[in-house]
């Protein structure tokens, strides 16, 4: 069996592969819908400048956009004492800046982090989670969340989003303007061929995109779960949050498939009913009994 160490570093390769393999698939995906619509390169490289230039725009600006769609406001000392010495303590220990603390006003018992990297992150709780956890149990949420920004995870998956945004306006972009006309000879056999598979990449791109996302978000958790412990030294507290947060089935209203690949468990509570691997696809989080028994 694997120590908690030997977990984390298989984790960071794998991420890391993951992520190597996403940006051949973008660099591919545009290279081949641009041959198969009959463009010049220097039309798709213009898409990818304009894309990339508003997806990292939304990158930069994550932060902000994500705490006013989730309708977060700013957490206070004497409001959410345990929040905040849960968080100083815990941030002597990992050895990073403390980052600014907000809460949602909803029962529902949740919690994410974001931002570009430590110096500006952002920890996010409900008061649903704040009012039913121990203060333990809260340490291992907390230590979870930390050890996304410890671990730069708030920045790889925002690196990951602005990826995904990229080839979903780019293929957007290629698509909209194929049917406004097209610039190559369609008759033969292979160039339709080549069209087809084109247009099919197009269409299928930004999808395949977001399942990369999911797969490379289900393996951060796993990660953060582990540093966790090494944060805290009882992985029970974790488990029993975990335990606690899995049994509550009401759906976080703040929440939304955009943002709900950040929290420590899926805020939306909507896939029950869903049948096999089309519904495991698209979690965006492990199951937690798979998590707890890491963690055990």
């Amino acid at each position: 069996m694997k120590n908690v160490y030997e977990l984390v570093d298989a984790n960071k390769r794998k991420s890391n592969l993951v992520i190597i393999l996403f940006i051949a698939f973008v660099t591919a995906a545009g290279y081949l819908m641009a041959y198969s619509f009959g463009y010049d390169l220097s039309l798709v490289g213009i898409a990818l400048i304009i894309s990339g230039v508003i997806s990292f725009a939304s990158f930069y600006y994550s932060d902000k956009i994500i705490l006013s769609i989730s309708k977060a406001i700013p957490a206070t000392r004497k409001d959410h004492f345990q929040f905040y010495t849960v968080t100083e303590n815990l941030c002597l220990v990992a050895r990073i800046p403390q980052p600014k603390l907000f809460v949602i006003n909803d029962t529902a018992m949740n919690a994410f982090a974001t931002g570009r990297d430590p110096e500006h992150a952002v920890v996010v709780a409900t008061t649903g989670l704040l009012d039913k956890l121990n203060r333990t149990e809260l340490e291992g949420v907390v230590a979870h969340e930390l050890s996304h920004v410890k671990n730069f995870d708030i920045r790889l998956m925002g690196i990951v989003t602005v990826l995904v945004g990229m080839i979903t306006l780019l293929a957007d972009i290629l698509l909209r303007t194929r049917i406004r006309g097209s610039k190559r000879d369609d008759s033969g056999q292979l160039g339709a061929i080549i069209f087809i598979i084109g247009l099919i990449l197009t269409l299928l791109s930004p999808l395949i995109a977001n399942l990369i996302k999911l797969a490379i978000s289900r393996r951060r958790e796993f990660l953060a779960d582990a540093s966790a412990v090494k944060l805290t030294r009882y992985p029970a507290g974790l488990a029993s949050a975990l335990k606690k947060i899995s049994q509550d089935t009401e759906p976080l209203e703040a929440a939304n498939k955009a943002t709900a690949h950040l929290y420590i468990s899926n805020p939306l509570k909507n896939t029950h009913g869903a049948i096999g691997w089309f519904s495991k696809a698209f979690n965006t989080h492990p199951p937690v009994a798979e998590r707890i028994k890491a963690l055990s």
